[in-house]
């Protein structure tokens, strides 16, 4: 097992969704005393999603199933997580994240889509065998400015 492993199933690498997972998985980092972890820019790879055998998705798939704990955070598109994140994850072999732990991270226009999205991401991440973090982190997009704080506090909370 490598740690901790983030993704951001942003369609746009770079984006204020990707800050707030990378700083979401520095503090969970720094509260463990682990390294600070990779992220995953499902984005990033691009069409390689639907290639099969691509390198980059392959070794994206690698890192999630060596990880012990994710952060798995996604934009909310049309009332869920996006697709791109959907497409990373459905290569995935039934019960991969089986005894991994997950922290579902969802960012959204306003709190009940955040919520409704994070229950989603969680149905998601419990049907791959993951254990998922409660609570996990609904963000709207007026506060992602504060997304280290944001992160901070909630890493804070959790009980480790």
């Amino acid at each position: 097992m490598t740690g901790i492993v983030v993704i951001s199933g942003n369609p746009r690498a770079g984006s204020r969704t990707s800050t707030l997972a990378s700083a979401v998985g520095s503090a969970i980092a720094g509260r463990l005393g682990a390294p600070e972890p990779p992220l995953i820019e499902a984005g990033a790879i691009g069409s390689g999603l639907l290639t099969p055998g691509d390198q980059r998705t392959q070794a994206a798939l690698a890192a999630i199933t060596d990880a012990n704990l994710l952060v798995v955070a996604t934009p909310t598109y049309k009332g869920s997580y996006t697709g791109v994140l959907k497409v990373l994850l459905d290569q995935l072999p039934a019960q991969a994240l089986a005894g991994k732990l997950a922290v579902p991270v969802v960012t959204a226009g306003v709190a009940p889509q955040a919520a409704a999205a994070e229950a989603l991401l969680r149905q998601l991440l419990v049907e791959l065998g993951a254990i998922t973090v409660r609570p996990g982190l609904p963000v709207v997009e007026a506060d992602l400015a504060e997304s280290v704080a944001i992160a901070e506090k909630y890493a804070g909370a959790l009980d480790w």
